[in-house]
């Protein structure tokens, strides 16, 4: 078992991921005291009732006293407010880190109120589910899971590893990357692919032709999954995009002219592109499985017979 890490961690923000990391570090002692703060009264009480943090402050400047590690795990849009409240307040030679699937943005957010005495380590555990809220988190959820860090001009080499060694012991494999690039790749394997679901949803609810029970009814196929994707955090996602706006486009735009192509292949009744296509894509979920990043069972893997 890892040993203790830190002697106070500090979370801002107590949904999925932040409740997670509370988890997680209880379960491990990877600290020797967390202490939670959320801006909404409502999560504060919650969590104080689950008590998955040692204490739940009152106020973010109470949260963040003495802390050698702060976690922001807000939504990417309030990252840099969530910065700006705690930012005099934080302990000299403290490690600042955040959790957001957007860098570049963050990066520049953060920057801008940050002290000179502190450290900024950017991450992005790339782990979640379609709950949210301080009761969805759980101590195993980056079990075998990345986490990419993105260090920037306000990264240590001190600091990197004592966030590494973190997510480590939370059970992640870490990767390092340049804000940009990873901002590129998380809106080709996350961002457009929520945005996919978000929408072939929305459109399936406009069809005057289907009525809501027959979606339900029908959607043991292919409409169930995009619905549990889609039943995702509405604000973060809503942050998401508009802060990673660029490449969300970028690839959204490529992503329509092969969208284009799959359409003419239709029209044109031209079978072998298609099934050419689909061979070649189907290759890329047996890689995914290889790589230990989902189960080859059948059906997902979802247990038969029972409400979930």
């Amino acid at each position: 078992m890892t040993g203790r890490l830190f002697d106070r961690i500090a979370i801002v923000g107590l949904g999925l991921i932040g409740s997670s990391i509370a988890h997680g570090v209880k379960a491990r002692g990877l600290a020797a005291t967390v202490v939670g703060y959320d801006a909404s009264a409502d999560v504060r009480a919650r969590a104080a009732e689950l008590g998955f943090c040692d204490h739940i402050a009152d106020t973010p400047e109470a949260a963040v006293k003495d802390a050698e590690l702060v976690v922001v795990a807000v939504p990417v849009g309030a990252t840099g407010e969530a910065v700006a409240a705690i930012a005099r307040h934080l302990a000299k030679g403290s490690i600042l880190t955040e959790v957001g699937s957007v860098k570049t943005a963050v990066i520049r957010q953060v920057a801008e109120t940050l002290p000179d005495h502190v450290a900024f380590v950017p991450g992005h555990p790339v782990a979640g589910t379609e709950r949210s809220g301080p009761e969805a988190g759980f101590a195993d959820l980056f079990e075998g899971r990345w986490c990419v860090l993105t260090p920037c001009e306000r990264s240590t080499d001190e600091a990197i590893e004592k966030v590494t060694r973190l997510w480590t012991a939370l059970g992640s494999q870490v990767e390092t990357m340049e804000p940009e690039h990873h901002d590129i790749v998380l809106a080709i394997t996350s961002h457009i692919p929520h945005l996919i679901a978000y929408n072939i949803v929305g459109t399936a609810a406009d069809l005057e032709e289907v009525t809501q029970s027959e979606v339900i009814k029908f959607s043991a196929g292919g409409f169930r999954d995009f619905t549990r994707i889609a039943a995702s955090d509405p604000v973060m996602w809503r942050d998401v995009f508009l802060n990673n706006k660029e490449a969300v486009l970028e690839v959204l735009g490529r992503f329509s002219e092969d969208l284009a192509a799959l359409q003419r292949m239709i029209r044109w009744d031209d079978g072998q592109a298609l099934q050419d296509h689909f061979s070649r894509t189907r290759a890329i979920r047996r890689g995914i499985i290889d790589a230990g990043q989902d189960t080859a069972d059948p059906d997902f893997g979802r247990p038969h017979g029972h409400d979930d």
